[in-house]
This record gives C-alpha cells, sequence and structure tokens, in this order.
C-alpha cells in the first residue's frame, strides 16, 4: 500500500501554547479608557469581559469598569440586538458617560452581528432623549492582536469624533501606543515644553493610574477630552509613535489600511510625522526632532541634559552590558523599540519574539539594529513555548519583556526586566516609564542593575564594591 504524503506543518507546533499576545478587544478597553467619559461595553459572552477587566486591574491596580451583552445560548442563536440594547440602557442609567464604545468578540462577529445597524436603530429609538454619544469597533479576537484592536479603536474614535478641520497652529496631535500612563504623563509635559498644545488619544494617564480616591467614580476622571478629538482635524501635525498602526479600514475587502494618523492625514491633512517608540538616544532624537520640525523650537535645554546624562550613563555601564544576550518579547513596536535601544548600548538580541505577524518586524529590526541585527532570531506569530525552547537553546543572559515570560527565565536561572504590559507579578507596571531620555534612563539603569545583581547574587565571594 503507498504511503500517503505527510502533511507538512509551516510552524514547530500544532497549536499555540500560552501565547504571546492578548485578545483585541482587551487592547479595545485600554484605548476607549483613554476617552474621557467613556464606558466600553463588550459585546458578547460575559467571560471576555470579566477576563479583560482582570488583566487590566491586574497590571494597573486601578478599578475597571467593562460592560457585557452578556450572549447567552439563545442569544448566539437569535442575535444579540435585543441584549445590547438592554446593556446600553443599564450603562447610561448607572453610569451617566459621555460616550459608550462597543468592541465586537469572536461570538458577535461569527454570527454575523450588525452592529452599526445596531446602534443606529438604538438612536432611532432614543431620538430626543439624552444619549451619549454611541460607536462600535470589529475587534474578533480571531483576527489579530490586543494591538490590532487598539489600534483599529484609536482609529474608529478619530472617524466618529473629528468635524473640525479648521487649522490651528497651537494644537499638536500624539499618537503614542499602547505605552504606559506613565509615559503618557512624560509625553504631555515634553509636548507642553515646545509651547504647543498636545492633543492625546488615547489619553489613559489618569484613568487607570488614579490618585487616592476620597469616594468611588463609577467613570474615572481623566482622558481625552471628547471636545479636543473633535478639533484633531485642524491640528497642525500628528505624530505616531510606532510602525505597525496600521489597520484594515473599512474591512480587508476594501484592501485599505490606515492608522488614526494617517487617516488624519488622508482625509483632513494633517501630515504625519511617524517614528519608532522614542526607546534610546537615536529613536529619542528622531522624536525630538520631529517636535522642533513641527514646532519650529529647538530642544529645551532640560532635555539637552537628559540627554547628556543618558550617554553618561551609556559609558559608565557599558562595560557591564557589552556583550551580553537578550530575549526580547512582546508587541512588534515595543519590540522594535527595545531591541534598538539594545543594540546601541552594546547588548546582543537573540531572540526577538511577538504574538504578532505582520511580516515586516525582520526587515525593521535589521534596519534598527545595524549591529546585530542580521544575526538576531526573529520569532513572529510565536508563543512562549517556542520563546523558551529557542532561549534554552541559545542560553541568555537576561529577558526583557513582560510577566509572562518570568517562568523562562526562572527555569533558565537568569534575570528579568519587565516591561510593557501585562505585568502580574510586581506593583507599579502602569509608572514605568520606557520613552524618552528618562524614560531610556530608567530602562538603562534596570538591564545593568539587572546583570549586577545576578553576577552579585552568583559570586562565590560574595562582593560588595565593584
Amino acid at each position: 500500500m503507498d504511503k500517503l504524503p505527510r502533511l507538512k506543518d509551516i510552524r514547530p507546533f500544532v497549536s499555540t501554547r500560552n501565547a504571546c499576545k492578548l485578545c483585541a478587544p482587551l487592547g479595545a478597553s485600554v484605548a476607549l479608557k483613554g476617552i474621557e467619559g467613556c464606558v466600553p461595553v463588550i459585546h458578547g459572552s460575559q467571560g471576555c469581559a470579566t477576563y479583560i477587566r482582570r488583566y487590566m486591574i491586574s497590571h494597573y491596580k486601578e478599578p475597571v469598569d467593562i460592560a457585557s451583552s452578556n450572549f447567552s445560548e439563545e442569544t448566539t442563536i437569535f442575535g444579540g440586538a435585543q441584549n445590547l440594547r438592554e446593556a446600553l440602557g443599564n450603562v447610561i442609567g448607572q453610569y451617566k458617560p459621555k460616550a459608550v464604545g462597543v468592541a465586537t468578540t469572536c461570538l458577535s462577529e461569527t454570527i454575523g452581528e450588525d452592529v452599526f445597524h445596531q446602534l443606529a436603530e438604538v438612536r432611532k429609538q432614543t431620538a430626543g432623549e439624552d444619549w451619549p454619544e454611541l460607536f462600535t469597533v470589529s475587534t474578533p479576537s480571531y483576527q489579530g492582536t490586543h494591538m490590532d484592536g487598539f489600534h483599529a479603536t484609536v482609529l474608529e474614535i478619530v472617524k466618529h469624533f473629528v468635524k473640525d478641520d479648521e487649522k490651528a497652529a497651537d494644537r499638536l496631535n500624539i499618537f503614542p501606543g499602547f505605552v504606559s500612563p506613565a509615559d503618557i504623563r512624560q509625553l504631555k509635559e515634553i509636548i507642553s515644553d515646545y509651547g504647543i498644545k498636545p492633543i492625546l488619544i488615547p489619553d489613559f494617564s489618569d484613568a487607570l493610574d488614579n490618585p487616592l480616591w476620597d469616594k468611588y467614580y463609577r467613570v474615572p476622571e481623566g482622558g481625552t477630552p471628547l471636545d479636543e478629538i473633535c478639533k484633531a482635524g485642524g491640528a497642525v501635525a500628528s505624530i505616531e509613535l510606532g510602525l505597525f498602526t496600521k489597520v484594515a479600514n473599512g474591512g480587508k475587502e476594501s484592501g485599505l489600511m490606515h492608522s488614526a494618523a494617517s487617516w488624519l492625514e488622508s482625509e483632513h491633512n494633517v501630515k504625519n510625522y511617524k517614528s519608532l517608540m522614542p526607546i534610546g538616544v537615536n529613536s529619542s532624537d528622531d522624536f525630538f526632532d520631529n517636535l522642533t520640525r513641527v514646532t519650529g523650537v529647538e530642544m529645551p535645554e532640560k532635555y539637552m541634559k537628559q540627554r547628556g546624562r543618558l550617554l553618561d550613563a551609556y559609558a559608565d555601564g557599558h562595560k557591564y552590558v557589552f556583550g551580553k544576550k537578550a530575549v526580547v518579547y512582546g508587541e512588534e513596536d515595543l519590540v522594535l523599540g527595545l531591541c534598538s535601544f539594545l543594540d546601541e548600548i552594546g547588548v546582543e538580541v537573540v531572540i526577538a519574539g511577538t504574538g504578532a505577524y505582520s511580516g515586516r518586524l525582520e526587515e525593521e529590526l535589521k534596519k534598527a539594529c545595524p549591529n546585530h541585527g542580521e544575526n538576531m532570531k526573529v520569532l513572529g506569530d510565536s508563543d512562549f513555548e517556542r520563546i523558551s525552547d529557542e532561549s534554552h537553546k541559545i542560553k541568555p543572559d537576561i529577558i526583557i519583556g513582560n510577566s509572562k515570560g518570568y517562568y523562562i527565565a526562572r527555569e533558565l536561572k537568569i534575570p528579568i526586566v519587565r516591561v510593557g504590559f501585562p505585568i502580574h507579578d510586581r506593583v507599579g507596571g502602569q509608572r514605568i516609564n520606557h520613552l524618552g531620555y528618562a524614560g531610556t534612563q530608567e530602562l538603562f539603569d534596570k538591564v545593568v542593575n539587572a546583570l549586577l545583581e545576578y553576577k552579585q547574587e552568583n559570586s562565590p565571594v560574595g562582593f560588595k564594591y565593584m
């Protein structure tokens, strides 16, 4: 009997094990929390909203309310329009939001829910009532990662709210991407020091990192004001951080790919200055250069001094980091920014892992990492088990990424520097600075000290002086 031909796996595993990504509605929820007075509604099962709340609360250490249309078996068969209508009524009655963003899930997308039409019907039924802005974004988890959900939501927010394109030279759009609340606060300070008003979309620097309350706020204070978003079409320019920000615009069938900033450039003639995440001296230089181009203002002395201190730190710590091997993982833009930074301080990134697959990460890494980019193993569309398998072969000195990769560092008995999202096993994940000269300074110190601590803890001498 002839042998049947063997099916060829295109990847070394059949199914994803411990995914190096999160779901699209989670990314949407983070973006929606960055809009003033906005409440996210997850159109799907209760478990989806619970999972998202759990992840966000654990990382940000803040109360996070996310509503759900609560699909049941009956809803799955007959559709969720009535559930959505009831969910919106409950949310609006209890929270009194200024806007409600409805993010779809695998379940609602699979059964073909037309949420845009459902919201149109709700608006007709509630005409004359004092209802908030309603909008929806398509975020099925079987299509993309949490970053796709995040960027799709930012794009939908801009498309829904931007109306005013009367030009104003005192406004600058900033699209920071999925960074920490501390990063967003730092960006606002930097832009303000250039004498121009920043419109950050989204801005969850307060909503997901609140001061201590004397009473409970169902909708936390903070977020980009809706009237500011409306004016984004008239800004002098946009600065967009990250190279992997475009998502399908109008469905994959349209063939159009847009980010919020590129859509504003196309539809409202707002020039977009796009760059890597400003992590490291080179990428931060590009960011500050863009600010100078837009505003005509030279870099303030404050940031010149930050840059100088960072370069001095590079010189001080170079002998401790040069030639070390690192594994980096996370979102594509974060990985690209981190690898660029590590390359300039002499650390060889041996593995760059991500759960996304744009098909461009390896190419961009080679450009951003001129010293070690050619030898880097890039694992796109990957999971933590594959990253672990490859790490055990290469024997790196340090791991840099979120807390989901801790077990790899534990098995290899090497240090881990926690960055990005999610960080579940430490406090302060929402206060980690990654961006600019000051953020890079913090990261550099963490990397150097993690390597020094490892050497000290494993020294037979027990030295206490370097």
